[in-house]
């Protein structure tokens, strides 16, 4: 006996139990809504059996044209070759599932890199009926990873790199220092002792610009930036370059109105430009067309998060384009390494696209280089923008004039003795009255106990106390005392602490007597000397 549903009597169930066929619909459904992954059903012989919508927007095919396809056709080459799809179906049913990396294939024939999982799906006796298979894009993740990496990289090499030039420049600034006052001293029939005393002088100063270079790639060198048009200083630049390169290399030079002005050191931008048209011009030996190009533009949140040490927000842009041999991506990925060149030996240093590299992280900017085996290189250099310029700060050199003579007690404060010995020595030969210190707290016990000095000369990198932390105390306590900073990097550890101190001039390693007198009579006579921005990092 049955009701009128045809079910067992007093029951309400229908004649035909749908609940199943409701339930795929809705699966299939949530399958369909899916879109960040490509989900889709392999025979047992990885034939596609079904496609999601997920499916179609990673890979760019339709559910007809790939339905009843192996599935290893969305795989590269090189791994198809290897056997990596068989493998892979082998691994999920042996072991009831498989997980993986690697590369695959769009319909457009591009790459992109995926996350893999293929389950076995199996009946209730076990018996195999196909496989499962999700598909991520996890290309930009890995994109961020690298550039974390290469970031991470650079900031070793950099490390390095700066603490190696400020141990060189304490060792050059006792050499050109000596060797000046070798030069000085002998007398002018000397003529073959002078000759050597001078080619050594010269091959210091050569040594003392590789260490240059060395802390411009490492972000340690000191900076004096400016409100600058860049369009007013591409132009004057180009104008420069035009003379200087082959008539067979054309300049081309495309300037937005909109460019708008950077704070930034123009003298070290010129020569970051410069280093950019030198390896041009090295690309197109039988002549081709450089191109220079400025224009605004704007880094959004997402993109400063994948560049890591970029702030969102307007920038100026400079592109830098050759139609010359370019690179291939082995070289691109090591190109702003120090040292790193496909130069002939003795043509190059290796350290230009470095110091170009490292001025324009100094500056708070980002650059990029893209090119690709005969297709030329374009460079592009990322400056924060500023909305409007002010007063350039004027910069007045005095003249040393030797016999010149200063009354004046400096306190040198240096923690490496050779340096040391020759500034104290140095300071004497111009007449000034010199009292020594090891370090910082040797410094301030001079101070407190009331002994007069007009200028406290100071290194930045002392032991304990550093520089910065001892002219913040003597700033404090002796406020009329003028300060000087010396170091063999314009980098302080720590933080700034206040405007005083991020103020105060610094006179760079290696020096010789010449610029060691000129920058303290400058500023024992006016107290200003403003001339660099230390930076804090």
């Amino acid at each position: 006996m049955t009701d009128k549903n045809g079910g067992p009597p007093g029951s309400n169930a229908p004649l035909t139990d749908t609940s199943a066929q409701v339930s795929e619909q809705q699966f299939a459904r949530l399958l369909e809504g899916i879109r960040d992954c490509a989900i889709y059903m392999l025979d047992t012989r990885g034939n596609v059996a079904s496609w999601n919508a997920g499916a179609a927007r990673i890979k760019g095919y339709r559910a007809e044209e790939v339905i009843g396809r192996h599935f290893s056709e969305f795989y590269i080459p090189e791994d198809r070759e290897k056997g990596v799809p068989q493998n892979a179906l082998k691994t999920a049913e042996q072991q009831g599932k498989f997980e993986g990396e690697g590369w695959r294939l769009r319909k457009d024939g591009t790459r992109f890199w995926a996350s893999v999982l293929i389950d076995a799906i199996r009946t209730e006796e076990g018996e195999l009926v196909g496989f499962a298979k999700i598909t991520r894009d996890m290309t930009e993740r890995r994109t961020m990873q690298e550039q974390l990496h290469q970031s991470q990289k650079m900031e070793a090499i950099g490390q390095l790199t700066g603490g190696v030039a400020h141990d060189f420049n304490n060792l050059l600034t006792v050499i050109l220092g000596q060797l000046d006052m070798l030069s000085q001293q002998l007398p002018a029939e000397q003529i073959r002792w002078r000759r050597s005393v001078d080619q050594a002088l010269r091959a210091s100063e050569r040594a003392a610009g590789l260490t240059q270079q060395l802390l411009a790639f490492s972000r340690r060198q000191p900076l004096k930036p400016q409100p600058v048009d860049i369009n007013h200083l591409v132009a004057r630049w180009a104008e420069l370059v035009r003379r200087t390169l082959p008539e067979s290399i054309r300049i081309r030079v495309i300037n937005d109105d909109n460019t708008g002005v950077s704070e930034v050191d123009a003298n070290h931008l010129e020569n970051a430009l410069l280093n950019l048209a030198v390896n041009a011009r090295d690309a197109m030996p039988a002549g081709g067309t450089l191109t220079i190009e400025t224009t605004k533009g704007h880094i959004d949140e997402r993109e400063a998060r994948a560049l890591f040490d970029l702030q969102p927000g307007d920038y100026v842009l400079i592109c830098v384009s050759d139609t010359g041999c370019g690179m291939s991506q082995e070289v691109l990925d090591r190109a702003f390494e120090p040292f790193f060149t496909t130069k002939p030996l003795g043509h190059g240093t290796g350290l230009g696209l470095s110091q170009v590299f490292g001025f324009v992280k100094q500056s708070g900017g980002h650059i990029k280089m893209y090119s690709k085996p005969g297709q030329g290189t374009t460079v592009k250099i990322y400056l924060p923008r500023v909305t409007r310029a002010n007063d350039a700060i004027e910069m007045t050199e005095l003249t040393f004039a030797s016999g010149h003579k200063r009354h004046e007690t400096i306190l040198v404060v240096e923690d490496n003795e050779d340096v040391r010995s020759f500034t104290v020595d140095a300071l004497h030969d111009f007449g000034f009255s010199v009292i020594e210190a090891g370090d910082a707290s040797e410094a301030l016990k001079i101070l407190d106990a009331g002994t007069k000095v007009h200028l406290m000369f100071t290194d930045i990198g002392l032991p304990g106390l550093n520089g910065r932390e001892l002219v913040a105390t003597v700033q404090r306590r002796h406020p009329k005392i003028r300060v000087l900073f010396t170091s063999g990097y314009a980098h302080m550890p720590g933080p700034v602490g206040s405007r005083a101190v991020a103020d105060v001039p610094l006179l760079s390693k290696p020096f010789t007597r010449a610029q060691l007198f000129e920058r303290i009579s400058d500023v024992l006579d006016s107290g200003s000397g403003n001339y660099v921005k230390v930076p804090s990092k």
